[in-house]
């Protein structure tokens, strides 16, 4: 065997190995099960690493903006003369250190035990103006919650009441510091009711007494059972199941807290979030795909249909408290969680809400660019890195008996102020996942680069095969070429020329034997 058909074999050998290798590690599938694997490994032994230190200590900065809703024409509105009137004031900036404490492994390291404090440091630079400065005229939240408190009481109750506010000059709108509305203030009448009540605190703030603290205790599952649970919430404050809607799919508590989901998202699959100062879980749906600092992402956002009524989500009608008593599309009522004022959630401006709730309220533009709330998640690695969460407090104001200043007001959802909450990967977390990706992309796509090796080797071997065949038949052409230049039908040459054998190409001739 030649050398030339030696090389040839080696080929074709190597050739089809790498072919049927590649081609059977794409089919299996082996290369991404190890990734998954390794990941669920690193989980497992992220209380002896430092694995878990982006969770517990989130490296990119978290910024809250405040924005409120500025009203105009308080008298005309209580009047009945106008609509209501509002300008959007802000945005008020804070940096959100949001650090988990009280990290605890349970349960052989399957479940994670964590409270997340949060405390906001102002930043000016970054807002519109000082907000122990800036002044906002809006509803009178305390007032309200009294006079919801008071609406199962007696008529004469609620006029007696009534005529206490108007002696101490309390009015359905007060006008305060923007400082004083977020972070607290001591409120007159809360102070007459604290005096009867001890249980019923002075002050009130719509952050008042948030600065430093969390929403609860969690247990996360770590994702050591299944990949898929990793970051899904077993527990809140004790429970695994809410008590306070009318139906048991929207007392669940499904999904993570939004700050991590499993690796390996997929466009067509639902993220649920458990959102707890919503008191209930939500949805995102893919929107598209997109790209933050050089890395690949997929955008979700909540659906039209997560504040749908429950005649466009039938699902939704658990949230309806009680049974049947349900709002329009687009908001959400929280009071049945949160004890006081009639508290009703929605989207910026009422973005996605009923048209009704837009047209109430002169000052409302809402658009998907400034009001809508998404995640943007790498699809390997599973984790945020870029998100936007955009919520809008609202109180619902309606005409109470016994108290004379409601008698011109029909049922209206009244906007109070809206949260920008915003968080984008910092530049060397932004690094360390495009190396992570780079090498999980190499990797994963092994089997591939198998298959491209064995392809190249398939056409070199065509060439080789192609060539070799070609030699042959030009040495089979040439093996009895004359060598002789004179002409053979010459009779000279017949008579006086000795004859001469044929040779062979590149070979002297032979002189023939005489007889």
């Amino acid at each position: 065997m030649t050398r030339r058909s030696c090389a040839i074999y080696a080929t074709g050998i190597v050739c089809a190995h790498l072919l049927i290798l590649g081609i059977a590690l794409l089919v299996a599938q082996v290369f991404q099960t190890m990734i998954q694997e390794r990941i669920k490994k690193e989980i497992t032994l992220a209380k002896n690493s430092r694995v878990l230190e982006g969770w517990i200590n989130p490296p990119p900065p978290v910024y809250m903006q405040y924005f409120f809703f500025n009203v105009s024409n308080p008298d005309e509105f209580l009047a009945g003369k106008e609509k209501p009137k509002v300008t959007q004031i802000g945005p008020y900036t804070y940096r959100e250190y949001r650090p988990r404490e009280n990290v605890t492994f349970l349960e052989n390291g399957t479940k994670i035990f964590a409270t997340n404090p949060k405390s906001f440091v102002f930043l000016r630079n970054m807002s519109a103006g000082d907000p122990e400065v800036d002044r906002v005229i809006t509803v009178n939240i305390p007032l309200i919650a009294i006079m919801n408190e008071l609406n199962s009481y007696s008529f004469f109750l609620r006029t007696g009441v009534s005529m206490l506010m108007g002696s101490m000059g309390i009015e359905l709108f007060m006008n305060r510091t923007v400082h004083e509305v977020l972070w607290g203030f001591k409120d007159p009448l809360l102070s007459k009711v604290h005096s009867m009540k001890p249980e019923v605190d002075e002050n009130f703030g719509l952050m008042y007494n948030k600065n430093g603290t969390h929403e609860g205790e969690f247990v996360f599952h770590t994702g050591e059972k299944n990949y898929m649970d990793y970051g899904k919430i077993d527990t809140w404050n004790g429970i695994s199941k809410m008590n306070w809607w009318s139906s048991n799919q929207s007392n669940m508590i499904n999904g993570t807290d939004g700050s991590v989901f499993h690796t390996f998202l997929s466009r067509k699959e639902l993220l649920y979030i458990f959102a707890a100062d919503l008191c209930r879980s939500i949805h995102l749906g893919y929107l598209s795909d997109t790209e933050v600092k050089g890395i690949p992402a997929f955008r979700f956002a909540p659906p039209s249909d997560v504040l749908a009524p429950p005649d466009e989500n039938p699902s939704n009608a658990g949230f309806c408290v009680p049974a049947g008593d349900c709002l329009g599309k687009g908001v959400l009522k929280v009071s049945v969680c949160r004890q006081g004022a009639p508290i009703v959630v929605s989207f910026p401006h009422f973005y996605q809400a009923d048209e009704k709730y837009i047209k109430a309220i002169e000052g409302m533009n809402p658009n998907k660019e400034e009001h809508e709330t998404y995640l943007d998640i790498n699809p390997t690695t599973g984790v945020p890195i870029r998100a936007c969460k955009r919520a809008q407090l609202n109180v619902i104001l309606k005409r109470v008996s016994g108290f004379p200043k409601t008698r011109f007001l029909n049922e209206t959802i009244f906007p109070i102020m809206y949260v920008n909450e915003t968080a984008t990967i910092d530049d060397d977390s932004a690094a360390q996942m495009r190396t992570l990706l780079l090498i999980v992309t190499v990797v994963s796509n092994f089997p591939v680069i198998i298959v491209g090796l064995g392809a190249i080797l398939l056409v070199i071997l065509i060439f080789l095969v192609c060539r070799n065949r070609q030699r042959k038949t030009t040495k089979d052409e040439t093996a009895y070429t004359q060598v002789s230049n004179q002409a053979e039908d010459s009779p000279e040459n017949r008579t006086n020329q000795p004859l001469r054998n044929g040779s062979y190409i590149a070979m002297s001739p032979v002189e023939a034997q005489k007889c």
